[in-house]
């Protein structure tokens, strides 16, 4: 059976991903016992889908913690390098050549930098192009982190609708399943008192 979608302003959050339905009255949802597995089953490949996703953000989310304070830092020397006046004494420094291997260099004043674009790519920019274009990265990439976030608390508030939702209809079952068996009861009481005045010799 197709499961309504919670009736909201918008049928997605801003990154397209839908909103769970909200069980507020399990009837509005199964009609009878019968319907209620498939409805079950419903709600566990959404959580399983949301779950997913969760893995998915998190990862990303991962990745961008460790980019956006790389680009900060490239961001920053290349803004001490742009502040530098011609003419000016060199400056020794480390560079990194491997993760235990460090070089010393001097380092006069520059108007041109390279930077890794990745995949084993380098390019020559002048230093306030090379400025500009570190801002708009991490501009980009702060904005994605954020994102994942927000995307992070809207999946786990899903899972716990869904869960809730499981959970009620669960319970709905358990109710109607007494209230069935109660019934089943007073038919058979009703019938073997009928079946008692039958049986009853006339004085």
């Amino acid at each position: 059976m197709s499961v309504k979608v919670q009736n909201k302003d918008a049928a997605t959050n801003p990154r397209g991903i839908p909103y769970a339905p909200f069980v507020d009255k399990v009837e509005d949802y199964v009609s009878s016992r019968a319907e209620v597995d498939g409805t079950m089953k419903s709600f566990q490949e959404m959580i399983s889908k949301y779950q997913f996703m969760e893995v998915n953000t998190q990862r990303r989310a991962a990745g961008l913690k460790e980019k956006v304070p790389d680009i900060q830092k490239t961001l920053d020397m290349v803004q001490f390098l742009q502040s530098r006046k011609p003419g000016s004494d060199p400056i020794e420094t480390s560079f990194e050549l491997n993760d235990t291997l460090y070089a010393k260099a001097e380092v006069p004043p520059t108007d041109e930098v390279y930077l890794w674009l990745g995949a084993n790519v380098m390019l020559s920019y002048p230093v306030a192009e090379a400025e500009t274009l570190l801002e708009s990265k991490l501009s980009t990439a702060q904005q994605s982190l954020e994102n994942c976030e927000e995307d992070l608390d809207f999946l786990r508030e899903q899972i716990t609708t869904l869960e809730v939702a499981t959970a009620r209809l669960y319970n709905w079952e358990v109710t109607m399943k007494r209230k069935e068996k109660q019934e089943r009861g007073e038919r058979d009481g009703d019938g073997d008192e009928e079946r008692e005045k039958r049986t009853l010799p006339n004085g």
